[in-house]
């Protein structure tokens, strides 16, 4: 009995004595974090050399911590490493995210120097926040570069504090959160394999450029086809290549295949426009889809389970329903120097035999110079001269010759008809831009490959389609109905039975429907500051921050 007495004893005591241990360890790491989280007098926190951006959050989350070490255990903090680690699979820059300075201190094992398992910890807990910003809705800050950008940005939720406290719970729920910041779809996917596959062309030596010179044709001979035989197997357009100088058929049908996945007319006729995208080089390949990657990650998260999506450099437009693609469309946009506005709308009506009142900008440039050349113009164009309550003005009035739009008080409408320049039904969204997506007479545009022709608006080659599934109502709205509207040649607005989300969205790289990339023309030359906006330091601005400098502008 003694015996067992004097074992418990023994127990209890050892037991104490742990506890007081820790107890006192637990201390230390206390004041340690609470010193290490003091920033210098410029408010900058630095852990050695290491910034600590996302400082308020860290701070507050230790204290409502009661500091205590926020990384649980080792496989938590390889978890959050290979995350890191990961990124540049996705385009991003490790380091942007502490990863030399991780890899160098994971390597040197800080478990038996407390101060250094303190610093650890505050500099994994930075990393966690920075590559969760970045992953959530992108590096590159969209309404920079963007002043119509509107779509939301949202970091984690109102209480990031509380979300970052939930993650760090178990590697469980660290490795669910991680999980939920790369799953962005198969446009994501397809764009982080083919950044490998090109990144491996890349290491590998690319691709010679090829020489200018007259256009080949099937059958013809050419001395610079062994190099461009060579240009079609690096990207997997064929498998063997020969050294010959005739146009085959192999090497033709590559040459369709490689026009369709780089937006040229697929004829097989290898001219300038062919040679030029061949030309462009892996690096700047690698560029673009960096950059598109880029792109899912400022807008995936704002997607709902309907939607109508206008890609404006891949001419097209997508309607979506259930998370599902059950439509799509060509669409013509905004010319270069009216280009089409990037922005998240609502359609709520549909408007049948509309009028189109000419935008100020249109008005200045386009129609008064007409009018001053020939008078009679706005009656050849169905127009009237209208006042701000829509009541037409008569034009003979109006000394064209002299007018300009400063002079000019009155609006002009072009009436219902089917020269009308929005054709015969128009998509409503109303917004400050004036730009919508409507039907055209201008229907033979649709041949062409890159068709950058409107003054801002979307040109859509099928949009009874379309406005069939906004309105979501067969038995009452078909094409006999449309008809029996369109042949009152009245204007006639309906409204939907529910507004469907709309975003007008700028992509160059997109996936075929055979999964393959598909690169397309930067038409506006947006891409270059995204993709040097991924070279750039780390900067953290917050949603709050974002409205303020909006406002500003």
């Amino acid at each position: 009995m003694f015996n067992l007495l004097k074992l418990f004893s023994i127990i209890f005591l050892l037991a104490f004595s742990q506890m007081s241990l820790q107890a006192a360890e637990q201390e230390d790491i206390s004041q340690l974090l609470q010193q290490q989280l003091q920033s210098s007098d410029n408010k900058r926190l630095f852990i050695g050399q290491n910034e600590i951006v996302v400082a308020e959050i860290i701070k507050k989350l230790y204290q409502y911590n009661d500091y205590h070490l926020a990384w649980k255990n080792q496989a938590m903090l390889n978890r959050l490493f290979k995350a890191i680690h990961d990124s540049y699979r996705l385009g991003l820059t490790p380091d942007d995210y502490h990863f030399t300075e991780l890899k160098q201190r994971l390597k040197n094992n800080v478990n038996n120097d407390l101060e250094q398992r303190v610093q650890l910890d505050i500099i994994m807990t930075d990393a966690l926040l920075r590559l969760a910003y970045h992953l959530g809705f992108g590096k590159v800050v969209a309404n920079q570069l963007d002043q119509d950008w509107n779509l939301r940005r949202e970091f984690m939720t109102a209480d990031p504090v509380a979300k970052i406290q939930e993650v760090l719970q178990s590697e469980q729920s660290l490795n669910q959160f991680i999980n939920q910041l790369t799953d962005l779809g198969l446009l994501y996917e397809g764009l982080i394999k083919a950044l490998s596959q090109y990144r491996k062309i890349e290491k590998e030596g690319g691709w010679q450029s090829i020489p200018d010179g007259s256009v080949i044709k099937a059958e013809m001979q050419d001395s610079r086809l062994p190099l461009i035989k060579s240009r079609l197997q690096i990207s997997a357009y064929i498998s063997n290549v020969d050294d010959e100088q005739l146009y085959d058929k192999i090497t033709e049908d590559a040459v369709k295949q490689f026009q369709k996945h780089h937006n040229l007319d697929a004829d097989g006729v290898i001219g300038k426009d062919t040679l030029q995208q061949m030309n462009i080089s892996v690096e700047k390949r690698i560029d673009q889809i960096k950059a598109n990657l880029e792109r899912v990650r400022w807008v995936k998260r704002n997607l709902e389970d309907e939607f109508v999506l206008v890609n404006i450099a891949g001419f097209k437009v997508y309607y979506v329903r259930d998370n599902k693609l059950i439509w799509k469309s060509k669409v013509q946009v905004g010319k270069d120097y009216r280009k089409t506005p990037v922005f998240r709308d609502d359609i709520s009506y549909i408007a049948f035999n509309p009028t189109w009142t000419i935008p100020p900008t249109i008005l200045r440039k386009d129609i008064l110079p007409k009018l001053k050349k020939d008078p009679s113009y706005l009656q050849k164009k169905n127009m009237n001269v209208i006042d701000s309550k829509g009541k037409i003005i008569q034009s003979d009035q109006f000394d064209w010759s002299t007018m300009t739009a400063k002079k000019f008080p009155y609006m002009i409408r072009q009436e219902p008809g089917v020269d009308n320049a929005l054709g015969r039904v128009k998509i409503m969204f109303p917004n400050k831009h004036m730009v919508y997506l409507h039907d055209t007479p201008s229907k033979s545009l649709f041949n062409r490959t890159n068709r950058a022709f409107s003054s801002g608006c979307i040109r859509v080659e099928n949009p009874f389609e379309l406005v069939s599934l906004l309105l979501n109502d067969s038995e009452k709205w078909n094409q006999s109905s449309f008809n029996r509207i369109l042949d009152s040649g009245q204007l006639q607005n309906v409204r939907l039975p529910a507004k469907v989300p709309v975003l007008l969205l700028y992509f160059t790289v997109q996936l075929d429907d055979d999964g393959r990339v598909t690169f397309f023309k930067d038409i506006y030359h947006r891409d270059e500051k995204i993709i040097k906006g991924l070279t750039e330091p780390f900067q953290l601005v917050m949603p709050s921050q974002q409205s303020a400098e909006r406002n500003a502008k």
